[in-house]
């Protein structure tokens, strides 16, 4: 059972209208390494993985949707006021004919989302691992976004989100040595 308060887990600003931004944006809506795939992955490795870490995934995963929630709320603030001729100069006039300003599981290069995105080897170790790599990818695109923006208001969300995606690879490296530590003593399943 899951419990939504109706609030942003962070405060979500931008400065001005910003098609561009919201594009490169969409990376993290829908991309491989955003957190749509991220949140679903969670959810699904925790159903094979150790009762010492199920809990773990779970939190993380539905850390992910409210992230989701955030970026989906700055792709609308930096779109809402554009114009179509705004839209086709940032390269979203494919995304406008077919949806308008309305939001799309793709990436910022207008790919849509997939399932082949969400990893789970069965492998508490390998799924880890994958888990580690992919809170490092969605930090560096975090980066890469920052690096890019000329809007501080923006950019403090961002950096709130990058942040997230250190402290959960830290917690999934935790976990490895646990299990890792436990392997020693006994079998996995």
């Amino acid at each position: 059972m899951f419990y939504y308060e109706k609030k942003l887990q962070y405060p979500v600003r931008v400065s001005t209208c910003n098609p561009m931004l919201a594009k490169f944006l969409i990376e993290q809506y829908g991309g491989a390494d955003g957190e749509l795939a991220a949140a679903l992955r969670y959810m699904n490795q925790r159903y094979t993985i150790p009762d010492k870490v199920i809990g773990l995934l779970n939190d993380i995963a539905m850390e992910e949707f409210s992230h989701l929630e955030m970026i989906a709320t700055m792709i609308y603030k930096l779109t809402k006021d554009a114009t179509p001729e705004q839209m086709v100069a940032a390269g979203l006039g494919d995304h406008y004919v077919n949806h308008d300003r309305a939001l799309f599981y793709h990436n910022a290069a207008g790919v849509p989302w997939t399932a082949s995105y969400i990893q789970a080897k069965g492998d508490p170790i390998a799924d880890l691992y994958e888990d580690i790599a992919a809170e490092e990818k969605a930090r560096a695109t975090y980066q890469w976004i920052i690096d890019i923006s000329d809007d501080p208001d923006l950019n403090d969300g961002l950096k709130f989100l990058r942040e997230r995606e250190i402290v959960h690879s830290l917690r999934f490296r935790e976990a490895v040595e646990i299990l890792k530590d436990e392997q020693g003593q006994k079998k996995f399943f």
